[in-house]
């Protein structure tokens, strides 16, 4: 019972971090329109990263090299796609989009990884309480500049920046749900991981090459769209860093 009070708490933090987002409301709107496409482009960086280097990686291992997770993928980008072409038609009327679609993708997407994230602190600290927290700095550490990135990225999609701390931080209790059933099915996260870990893969590429990248492109100044892709590349290695850091 103590490791799982030790469990839910460091979820309850892991959570809170979605909050960071609170930081941009002490910001003028001038400044924030500045930063939010370097934000962007950060996060389309972590999307792809976390996909090819993190959650790809791990479904291989977890599944023992089956090379069937590709096909997981697949279904996530398709997944993906008719879900933002139902929200298109769902809230686009004559082309005019109050809320882009891919803010819809990305909290779903958010919900998945967290749950993940949680599945596997839950299972950490049925091994010990030492290696629970250690799990869990890990995920911190690349859940601060994503949760920044997520919040920016539902900005920019049209949500007032009140709403996309809320949600962002609803989503984000997904990590305590999660934590707490890995907690109690730990024995049987293998069963699950190599089918989510590939499709929350899948809605990154998606979300990120899509949705993210082509926004990018759209950008005509030539020190912004220099300083973006900057961000992009900060982005990949910022996950890359992360999962050295994690694994050793």
């Amino acid at each position: 019972m103590l490791n799982l009070l030790w469990a839910t708490g460091a979820s309850i933090v892991v959570s809170l971090i979605s909050l960071i987002g609170i930081f941009s409301l002490l910001l003028k709107e001038k400044w924030l329109n500045k930063i939010l496409v370097l934000l962007i482009g950060f996060s389309a960086g972590a999307l792809i990263g976390a996909a090819f280097l993190h959650l790809l990686p791990e479904a291989l291992e977890e599944s023992g090299g089956n090379s069937s997770i590709f096909i997981h993928v697949i279904v996530g980008f398709v997944v993906f796609f008719i879900l933002e072409r139902y929200f298109y038609w769902r809230h686009c009327h004559d082309g005019v989009c109050e809320i882009h679609a891919f803010t819809y993708l990305s909290l779903i997407g958010d919900g998945i990884h967290n749950f993940i994230d949680g599945l596997v602190m839950g299972a950490s600290f049925v091994v010990n309480i030492n290696f629970g927290l250690i799990t869990t700095f890990a995920i911190i550490f690349h859940e601060i500049p994503q949760e920044f990135g997520d919040f920016g990225i539902l900005v920019y999609g049209g949500f007032s920046k009140f709403k996309a701390l809320y949600y962002n931080f609803i989503i984000a209790l997904t990590c305590i749900l999660g934590t707490i059933v890995g907690y109690f099915i730990s024995a049987k996260v293998k069963e699950f991981s190599p089918i989510l870990l590939p499709f929350t893969a899948g809605g990154f590429i998606y979300i990120a090459a899509c949705d993210l990248i082509p926004q990018l492109h759209k950008q005509p100044d030539l020190k912004k769209s220099a300083s973006s892709m900057a961000a992009f590349i900060c982005g990949i290695l910022f996950i890359l860093l992360s999962r050295t850091i994690a694994t050793h």
